[in-house]
């Protein structure tokens, strides 16, 4: 007669098996059924550029399906079921999976029709995938296997079926983009229209000479605007670098705060520095223009240089931290010892190139009222005075080729 403490035991025993199923269960389900959404959004994708190149084509319209959505679902789950049984998949190839049989030996046909035909009842329903293997795989003797290439002859692309889908993706993809963005009527006029911009031409042949000086002191503000929102960008990036690499912030806590602050940093740099511009435009008032595009330009540049910044710090070399850790060093000794000397330079170069870019950025953000250059151009512009536009142009490119060549020289000089 059983015991208390062996019923007890048989129970813990059924639970732990239970638990064992559904943890191993659900990393089966989630692998598996990403690879079949993978396939089905792949080939979802590829109807509907083409319906769009056709549509756009044939009648000059902007339509997305030539079928009602619920054909393009059902087929589109269907070429996918026959994708993923007779060959090797988009998702597989993601996976660096393949099919094969249980002995590592090639799929035979029959094997292939069985798997597609049990691939509706083991993938559609999604619970048949908690079992090892799934249905499907197991009535077809067939299972998903890392991919090798030994013992292999590596076949072209255009004979496998992944290269012939990234091959169509990428011609109806231009197409698309061409057809979307372009007309005959453009073409026609970039041939046969170029004498209206003879007056930009001659404007740049012509410069104001009575501008100098305004376009000088507008110049000037511009390089100060973009030191200055570089300098303070800095000041803020670096300490928020280090709680943004995924390798020093680790646990619960620290894994909390790098994905709060990546988060923050990829939805600020999503967002463009006119777009920053305008915003604290109203915020600070219109005529502190030069406050609010230095405002613009520190934004972004935080989020920006806490990217780079970070994404260096992922890549250190990870040796030299435990050997400064084996002499029983603490945190900010391991920092200063083993982490600040590999990321000294990348650091200054990131920041120099960063420079680089706020000057250019400092002068499209002048032009929406964000003070400097740029805000000179916009308003020569605006009134049609092209001999003047052309003088600012003229500087603007000075400006530009100068802080080209003394940042290369300066990042050369770090290399």
């Amino acid at each position: 007669m059983a015991t208390r403490g062996d019923r007890a035991a048989v129970d813990r025993s059924r639970w732990d098996r239970a638990l064992d199923f559904l943890y191993f269960g659900s990393k089966a389900l989630g692998k598996r059924l990403s690879l079949a959404l993978l396939d089905v959004g792949a080939v979802a994708v590829l109807w509907i550029l083409t319906s769009y190149v056709v549509i756009r084509v044939s009648t000059g319209e902007i339509g997305y399906t030539l079928l009602p959505w619920w054909l393009v679902a059902l087929g589109a789950v269907e070429a996918a079921a026959l994708w993923e049984s007779f060959g090797r998949s988009f998702g597989h190839r993601v996976a660096r999976l393949e099919l094969r049989r249980a002995d590592g030996g090639d799929p035979a046909l029959r094997q292939k029709l069985v798997h597609w035909l049990l691939w509706h009842v083991g993938v559609i329903p999604v619970l048949p995938l908690l079992l090892a293997p799934p249905p499907h795989e197991r009535a077809s003797g067939l299972t998903l296997r890392p991919f090798t290439m030994e013992g292999r002859i590596p076949r072209p692309w255009w004979r496998t079926s992944t290269g012939l889908y990234m091959a169509y993706l990428a011609l109806v993809s231009i197409v698309a983009a061409v057809s979307g963005t372009i007309t005959w009527e453009d073409l026609v006029r970039l041939f046969t229209n170029a004498g209206a911009t003879a007056k930009f031409w001659r404007s740049f042949l012509s410069p104001d000479t009575s501008i100098i000086l305004r376009t000088v002191q507008a110049l000037i503000v511009t390089v100060f605007m973009a030191m200055t929102a570089t300098a303070f960008a800095v000041l803020v990036a670096v300490p928020l670098s280090f709680l943004a690499a995924r390798n020093l912030m680790r646990g619960l806590i620290g894994r909390a705060i790098y994905t709060v602050i990546r988060g923050t940093m990829s939805i600020i740099r999503s967002i463009e520095p006119v777009v920053w511009a305008i915003f604290f435009l109203v915020w600070v008032r219109v005529e502190l223009a030069p406050f609010a595009g230095v405002l613009a330009l520190f934004v972004h540049s935080v989020s920006d240089l806490t990217k780079l910044y970070a994404e260096r710090l992922e890549s250190i070399d990870p040796g030299l931290i435990e050997a400064i850790t084996a002499t029983g060093a603490n945190r900010l000794q391991v920092l200063r010892y083993a982490v600040i000397p590999q990321i000294v330079n990348p650091y200054i170069s990131f920041t120099l190139y960063r420079w680089d870019i706020n000057i250019r950025m400092a002068t499209v953000v002048g032009v929406v009222g964000g003070g400097g250059i740029g805000q000179a151009l916009f308003f020569y512009l605006k009134g049609n005075l092209w001999t003047q536009a052309g003088t600012v142009m003229l500087f603007i490119i000075a400006l530009v080729w100068a802080i080209d060549y003394l940042s290369a020289r300066l990042r050369a000089k770090l290399a």
